[in-house]
């Protein structure tokens, strides 16, 4: 629920200083920008820190080292989200975001699929961790194509 809310605080935030006059976020393109990287950096800090084990738990069982699997996604997701903020790498920053998501997707559905517990709590229902997944690739989709 951390990636959404971020997602959802992030971009109102940032369209409401767009609305005050900040010409770098005025308009919804460039504020979903910036929603996009906080959810981001939210959802990559979770590959260092507390969640780390969690996520690790997560990888199917048939992929080769799943530490380095979570770090790696972990880097790339906070390029993603440094790519969101810089104007020239906003749309490559979000194709590539928008591929890596649906391509750690089967982790979500593999670890639904296990019964997984993330911090005492199962791993989010497979239909509503798919509901989420549409609605971050779309979001990436539209900085993609967006204006």
């Amino acid at each position: 629920m951390a990636p959404l809310i971020a997602l959802i605080v992030g971009t109102a935030a940032a369209r409401i200083v767009g609305l005050l006059g900040v010409a770098a976020v005025d308009g919804w393109h460039p504020a979903l920008r910036v929603g996009l990287a906080l959810m981001f950096a939210v959802t990559a800090s979770a590959h260092f820190l507390s969640r780390r084990a969690d996520l690790i738990a997560m990888v199917p069982p048939r992929l080769p080292r799943p530490d380095l699997l979570v770090t790696l996604t972990g880097v790339l997701e906070l390029a993603g989200a440094l790519g969101l903020l810089v104007p020239a790498t906003a749309r490559p920053a979000a194709a590539a975001l928008a591929l890596l998501m649906l391509a750690m997707f089967p982790a979500n559905v593999s670890a639904a699929r296990r019964g997984l517990t993330l911090a005492g709590r199962p791993v989010t229902p497979i239909g509503t961790r798919t509901a989420l997944q549409l609605l971050f690739v779309a979001a990436a989709l539209a900085v993609t194509i967006g204006n």
